[in-house]
């Protein structure tokens, strides 16, 4: 069935506002209790536990290819970094106090990709990997996965293709790690892509096919091309359950981080995490996983470009991956690059129904003052669609919706105890002179 522009903007009381550009705070009125929404969930703790077994498995094989991978036995992780000057820097901006502790999830470090995708993208390929060479009798669970470094096993692989439709940061994660393997790659890219990130492909000798359409169209046609070659494999950001395995993974590892640095997660000890989001892959796996792990204690808040947010607009909605964003008069266009996705995963969308908090809006013009503030207090380097999750800091603190859903949530009289995470998706592999122009203002 098929809405008019008008009839969808009657959908959610939030979407007017949306539709006029606006940035926005919207509650989940759909989010209910861990415990209650689990019975419905298509994946379990249990799937969560299996995937990150299978990157213990290939931490051998990652030492070999990806020598940075070592300090940490070949497991693909990023710092957790509390940023306290960071949030003095904000509380300045806003004339406010933020209450919560405030941390950096830094997978804008992951080894590898640099970016959250190194999670859910490298994990699928490796998945795929453990599959192929299993079906032709050429690894047993018990072997020492560096053999698939080996000259004849990349000789297998690459016989094989991997295919994938990226704004970027997917694609370098799939591209980069699949050559590692021996693979043909082909990464088809939108027009949002930046030019660094195509380039950076093809020097890892990934073919990069370019549209100049957007994300929706990059993936409809690396589908039917991999579609049509029996030995070619899609990575499919929208639907796939191993990406979203991969990303859930960090949940696990968080929870170690936390414990490391003392701070508890309980009732009297809420955390609070917000994650720029895309088509929703990956904020939504990290948001599985934390649920899983932390259930009622953590509230998920994901933050995408006023232009481009799809996620929103197909939760608001209630009509997931069946809208885009053009459907209530928005042109898609951000210069958030890793979140320009015009229409959502409507698996995605539909797990996160009952579990996400809610989602904040963002206009493009904060995000590179943000970069520069993060830069300037504590040292570190986001690229701009990484610092999407800062407007959830300032959302929740600092206006009254976001005070508002504090209070009806039960959360305000807790906030000296919380802890507050701004996950940090990219941005450790930006190109120097990139870097230069985007901290001198020139960008």
């Amino acid at each position: 069935m098929e809405f008019t522009r008008e009839e969808l903007l009657t959908k959610d009381p939030i979407l007017p506002a949306m539709a006029a550009g606006e940035e926005v705070f919207w509650s989940n009125k759909k989010a209910r209790p861990a415990a209650e929404a689990q019975g419905e969930m298509p994946l379990t703790l249990a799937d969560i536990r299996d995937a990150d077994a299978r990157l213990r498995r290939f931490a051998p094989f990652l030492m070999v290819q990806f020598p940075e991978t070592r300090p940490r036995g070949g497991l693909i992780e990023s710092p957790l970094t509390p940023i306290p000057n960071m949030k003095a820097a904000l509380e300045a901006q806003l004339g406010l106090p933020i209450p919560p502790a405030l941390l950096l999830k830094q997978d804008s470090h992951l080894a590898i990709a640099g970016s959250v995708k190194a999670r859910g993208g490298i994990y699928e390929v490796l998945k795929h990997t453990e599959t192929l060479a299993m079906e032709h009798g050429l690894l047993r669970e018990s072997d020492d996965y560096a053999k698939l470094a080996t000259p004849e096993m990349r000789a297998f692989f690459s016989r094989y293709t991997v295919q994938v439709g990226s704004t970027g940061n997917l694609g370098m994660s799939i591209g980069i790690a699949s050559a590692a393997v021996g693979y043909q790659v082909i990464v088809h890219m939108s027009a949002d892509a930046k030019q660094w990130k195509k380039d950076l492909l093809r020097a890892h000798g990934v073919q990069v096919v370019e549209y100049a359409s957007d994300y929706g169209e990059a993936v409809k046609q690396g589908r039917a091309r991999s579609d049509a070659d029996p030995k070619s494999y899609f990575v499919d950001d929208e639907n796939s359950k191993d990406l979203f395995l991969g990303y859930a993974v960090a949940a696990l590892r968080l929870k170690d981080q936390l414990d490391e640095q003392g701070i508890p997660v309980d009732s009297a000890h809420p955390l609070v995490v917000t994650i720029p989001c895309g088509v929703g892959g990956a904020p939504g796996g990290v948001t599985f996983g934390l649920k899983q792990v932390f259930g009622d204690n953590v509230y998920c808040f994901f933050a995408e470009p006023v232009q481009c947010p799809s996620m929103l607009v197909g939760m608001a909605t209630g009509l997931h991956s069946a809208v885009c964003v053009q459907d209530i008069g928005l042109t898609g266009r951000t210069e958030a690059d890793g979140l320009a996705c015009a229409r959502p995963s409507g698996f995605v969308g539909k797990v996160m129904e009952p579990l996400v908090s809610g989602e904040v809006t963002v206009a493009d013009e904060r995000l590179k003052p943000w970069l520069r503030m993060l830069h300037r207090s504590e040292g570190i380097f986001l690229e701009p669609s990484a610092c999407a999750g800062f407007r959830g800091v300032t959302a929740l603190y600092g206006t009254p919706e976001g005070r508002a859903w504090l209070q009806q949530a039960g959360l305000a009289g807790k906030l000296d105890q919380a802890a507050h995470i701004v996950w940090a998706t990219g941005g450790a592999l930006v190109p120097e002179d990139i870097r230069k122009a985007y901290l001198e203002e020139t960008l």
